[in-house]
């Protein structure tokens, strides 16, 4: 294949170098001479192992050169990889200016090109940026429609310095976000030969992925940092004690825990994030990121909250009570707090969950439901259709195994929150509502 790389930067030379080295003929574009220059000699502009070898080889062989002749690069390509910077404003927002330089280039040429031409973005932008930004300036520049007359990709890299040869080659995934088919389908088979999950979505997912990423890959220095200095306070070696959490690939380092949803409860993570917290503040520790998850765990209950307030519905059902399905436990249930504050505004509410049910005739916690919240059990039913007849707002708290097929025909004047995602929402109304997604 033949393909044009926009910005001879890290990534850009990165994919230069292995694109050739599979085989492809590649023309790197850039303003600064000085890249350009070292590309022909053979040589990387980055330092990054293994890549003057692979650059040096493939200009010998003929498969790699470098200009800064946009018009004869894309006018001698198939494709266009977008690799330019996308440096921070002061604000924190995204400068913008290489990306809208480059589309413009590459959609001047367009205009007058008649074969086919797949422009993909490899550059990391924030989601919505291909659909409100980029297209329209290839649009504008080109005279020509974006999936018709020309493809557009979203393709986020996973490169880490030092080892961006090797990412390259063993990906943890290759993530292509397409608007039709066609372009999906020919950017496919760049990587065909690559084992790793294609995962071909959205614009604007693929454009998000690449954020999840970074930001959980921050959010776990810091978590093992903030472990560090708590262990370090009490003499503990946290290398082993964060070695042993990691060992655990089942909960710990998996994707358990890791689907958006309503806030979490029970007897055991308010309490233990509580007690840590309360402990580093009497060894003066300070520990932002810790200290942020309870708060942040509330938000998420008046985020609830808000959705259900916004239907303007007097009759409220909950399908689900306990914080998770196939338990009774209602201990830091933060769907307790929800109906509270609801009963607190004067909603007429109804509530089924089997188990709790169950649980007020010989459960283990019948004294906690009949004794500290008698005024939530007597409020539920004792069937999933008598709550369903009550229901202007119907929420749905945990995923129960009979939630799904009970709801799937019901009327569609009844609102429906799901804060667990019990149902696909694909297959909903517009009365569908779910509170991440």
């Amino acid at each position: 294949m033949k393909i044009s790389i926009f910005g001879l930067g890290y990534v850009g030379a990165v994919s230069a170098a292995c694109l050739s080295q599979d085989g492809h003929h590649v023309i790197g574009v850039d303003p600064n001479q000085t890249k350009i220059d070292l590309i022909n000699n053979g040589k990387s502009p980055v330092i990054e192992q293994d890549v003057d070898n692979l650059i040096r080889d493939a200009v010998d062989a003929g498969r790699l050169s470098a200009t800064s002749d946009f018009e004869h690069a894309v006018a001698n390509s198939d494709m266009s990889l977008v690799c330019v910077g996308t440096p921070s404003e002061s604000n924190g927002s995204l400068d913008l200016r290489y990306v809208a330089a480059v589309c413009g280039q590459i959609g001047s040429v367009l205009a007058n090109k008649s074969d086919y031409h797949l422009v993909v973005i490899r550059s990391t932008v924030l989601p919505g940026t291909l659909r409100s930004f980029v297209i329209p300036e290839l649009e504008k520049t080109a005279g020509k429609t974006a999936g018709k007359d020309f493809g557009i990709c979203s393709n986020p890299e996973f490169l880490r310095e030092g080892t961006a040869v090797y990412d390259y080659y063993h990906p943890p995934k290759t993530v292509i976000g397409q608007i039709d088919a066609k372009a999906g389908d020919i950017l496919a088979e760049l990587y065909h030969s690559l084992d790793a999950p294609l995962i071909r979505t959205h614009l604007e997912s693929a454009e998000m992925v690449k954020y999840s990423d970074n930001a959980w890959h921050a959010v776990k220095v810091c978590f093992a940092n903030e472990m560090g200095a708590m262990c370090k306070s009490m003499d503990i070696d946290s290398w082993e004690v964060m070695d042993i959490f990691c060992q655990d690939t089942k909960l710990n380092l998996s994707s358990y825990y890791l689907k958006p949803g309503f806030a979490f409860g029970g007897s055991c993570l308010p309490k233990d994030v509580r007690a840590l917290v309360y402990k580093s503040r009497n060894l003066d520790v300070d520990l932002p990121l810790l200290t942020s998850i309870l708060p942040s765990n509330q938000r998420q209950v008046e985020r609830g909250l808000d959705m259900i307030l916004s239907k303007q519905n007097k009759k409220i059902g909950f399908l689900g009570f306990s914080f998770k399905a196939g338990t009774d436990d209602l201990r830091e249930s933060p769907l307790v707090e929800l109906i509270e504050r609801l009963i607190g505004k004067g909603f007429d509410i109804k509530i089924y969950d089997k188990n709790i049910n169950l649980a007020k005739l010989f459960g283990a916690n019948r004294d906690y439901i009949l004794n500290h919240i008698p005024h939530i059990s007597n409020l539920m039913s004792e069937t999933i259709e008598e709550v369903l007849e009550h229901s202007e707002t119907l929420v749905i708290g945990n995923r129960g195994e009979e939630f799904e097929s009970a709801i799937a025909d019901i009327d569609r004047k009844v609102e429906v929150v799901d804060l667990v995602r019990c149902i696909d929402p694909s297959q909903m109304a517009d009365n569908y509502n779910g509170i991440c997604w």
